[in-house]
């Protein structure tokens, strides 16, 4: 009875080690499969601005960066809508078509347009501001469906206390947006109640296209002492538009984002959208792995702020900047 006991113990025993050894070998084999795939990438962006271009070179370097490589395992699609509502939806249609197996879509509008041509296609966007008022996830903890990413909201109280470091005087502030674009909304709103709650007044003047934007700024000079502009795509697209008037005004810019510094503002506490770019790229690779799913990767928020100071507008405009603040910034001669 013994022996019987230890010689079926054995069988067991070496059925179990066999069985381990076809899940280990399948393990293996599936793993390799995933190293050997090579996978079909969509990126969607709004349209051609510093910014979004940032962070697209941010996305395929931060693909890179986790082994996944142009020509190498992944294929590239890479599409502009030209800020065109019609472009966008062409491209959706055809990111969902060729059944690519992940998407970046750059911007609001291009995430918005693609989460509504598919719920299948897993969908990692970047330079959007808020998700949830966006109703691309149920909550930036735990989206719950197969759109995640990185938002660029700004850090707009540390942007208003570095435009009254600069402006102690300053009482009024004018803010040109887009009336299209629900990111800018929140952000204008966000920024109107801090600054009230400094003592500031805030006047707004809203724009659907690039070509607004002269008349939209003109209508608020003369009563206000300083703007703000949030990260506003059609802004950003056209600074030197916007610039052109509130430096013969002698009105300085504090903007959202460095680039837009860049092209004729005066300063920020800002992101870099190139790193905010990396760290999409990083979710991206996550997902690729297969070690996570849109529907349950938080939002992401940037790591790396700084300011930037345009230091040939401080020069027009006539303004001296601390040092303090000069010191620790970063100065675009």
């Amino acid at each position: 009875m013994f022996i019987m006991k230890n010689w079926k113990f054995t069988v067991l025993a070496l059925a179990a080690v066999f069985a381990s050894s076809l899940i280990a070998g399948c393990g293996s084999q599936s793993a390799n499969n995933s190293q050997k795939k090579s996978f079909k990438i969509g990126v969607i962006q709004l349209v051609e601005h510093n910014a979004l271009d940032a962070a697209n070179k941010g996305f395929i370097q931060g693909l890179k960066d986790r082994g996944y490589v142009e020509g190498k395992n992944i294929t590239v699609d890479q599409q502009n809508a030209q800020a065109d509502q019609s472009n966008l939806q062409n491209i959706a249609q055809r990111f969902v078509s060729n059944n690519d197996d992940l998407i970046c879509a750059i911007a609001t509008p291009a995430a918005q347009t693609m989460a509504n041509a598919t719920k299948k296609i897993p969908i990692v966007g970047t330079a959007i501001t808020d998700y949830k008022a966006a109703r691309l996830v149920t909550s930036d903890e735990k989206p719950g469906g197969n759109v995640t990413g990185t938002s660029d909201m700004s850090p707009i109280k540390k942007q208003i206390d570095l435009l009254i470091k600069l402006f102690p005087n300053a009482k009024t502030i004018g803010t040109v947006y887009s009336s299209s674009e629900i990111n800018s909304e929140i952000q204008v709103k966000a920024m109107t109640q801090y600054a009230e709650s400094k003592g500031l007044t805030v006047k707004t003047a809203t724009v659907s296209t690039v070509n607004d934007i002269q008349q939209a700024a003109q209508s608020l000079v003369g009563s206000v002492d300083v703007f703000y502009e949030p990260t506003d795509n059609i802004i950003a697209s056209a600074m030197p538009t916007l610039t052109a008037i509130t430096d013969a005004a002698k009105i300085p810019v504090i903007c959202a984002e460095p680039n837009m510094v860049k092209k004729g503002g005066l300063a920020t506490y800002g992101i870099d959208y190139y790193k905010l770019g990396i760290q999409t790229g990083h979710m991206a690779a996550d997902i690729l792995d297969g070690k996570s799913k849109p529907a349950d990767m938080p939002i992401e928020t940037a790591k790396d702020l700084k300011i930037t100071i345009n230091k040939k507008d401080a020069a027009t405009l006539g303004i001296t900047i601390p040092a303090d603040l000069e010191k620790n910034a970063d100065i675009i001669e």
